[in-house]
């Protein structure tokens, strides 16, 4: 299977004195950036930094709101309600939509970060507060999410966009989650080993899990890097050069969602 594809990073993570990423590389391989948005990274002066630079190359910008966790860099689990995840989220998308006004760029999509978004795949009370949040925007953004998840059916089920993402840097269990980091072997750095990761997503919707066996996607709109890995422009580099080889179109998701 191959169609139009979306390369998504994690950027605009730096803080105050601390720099996380490698954005001003990155930038130039990708189609379409999530902006941290103060919470778990970012902060207004990177915030706005960062749609500067995506509008600059081109790129598609994307909120990624995350738990108010800093110090855990929203990789942590927290307990929220419903109402709690719907205005954590709307506090944060909103913060950046003011500087893509500003900047005069769209806010193509949405994606929650970390724990936020793994746990919403399997909390239905933190994936309602995700679409409402969400649908109270005009317009209303394309949502990333876990492809072939129950965060992804929810969504689709409440009529929003949805764009299914998966994950060239980080391996998967068996039911089409994600490893958890503490499990060696979570996050990926080889280039050769994710190179083929991708043209197997792309191609054939399907990766294979930590435990070797096929785990099917169904479609794929998006193949997604941490802006934190250390190789993260080695891969998102090595991604492009594999696409083009085998002639796959790659185009932000608003151009084909």
């Amino acid at each position: 299977m191959v169609y139009q594809i979306d390369i998504n990073c994690d950027m605009g993570e730096s803080f105050g004195a601390y720099v996380i990423g490698h954005d001003e590389e990155v930038i130039r391989y990708v189609t379409s950036a999530n902006v941290a948005c103060g919470f778990h990274g970012g902060d207004p002066i990177v915030m706005r930094h960062t749609v500067r630079l995506a509008k600059r190359h081109n790129v598609a910008v994307g909120a990624h709101p995350g738990f108010p966790d800093l110090m855990g860099f929203g990789r942590r689990n927290m307990g929220l309600t419903r109402e709690e995840a719907r205005d954590y989220m709307t506090y944060q998308i909103g913060a950046l939509r003011a500087f893509c006004n500003s900047e005069k760029i769209e806010l193509q999509h949405v994606k929650a970060h970390g724990a936020l978004y793994n746990m919403a795949v399997e909390d239905p009370d933190l994936a309602a507060g995700i679409v409402e949040s969400v649908k109270d925007f005009s317009p209303v953004p394309i949502v990333l999410v876990l492809a072939k998840s129950n965060l992804q059916k929810i969504c689709e089920n409440a009529g929003l966009r949805v764009g299914r993402e998966a994950f060239a840097d980080r391996a998967y269990n068996p039911e089409g989650t994600l490893v958890s980091r503490r499990v060696p072997g979570a996050v990926i750095k080889d280039t050769q080993q994710i190179q083929e990761r991708v043209l197997h997503i792309a191609k054939e919707s399907k990766v294979l899990s930590l435990q070797g066996k096929p785990v099917d996607l169904g479609r794929v709109d998006s193949i997604c890097v941490h802006g934190d890995n250390p190789e993260a422009v080695a891969i998102v580099a090595a991604i492009r050069s594999a696409f083009s080889k085998e002639a796959i179109a790659v185009a932000p998701l608003g151009r084909f969602i």
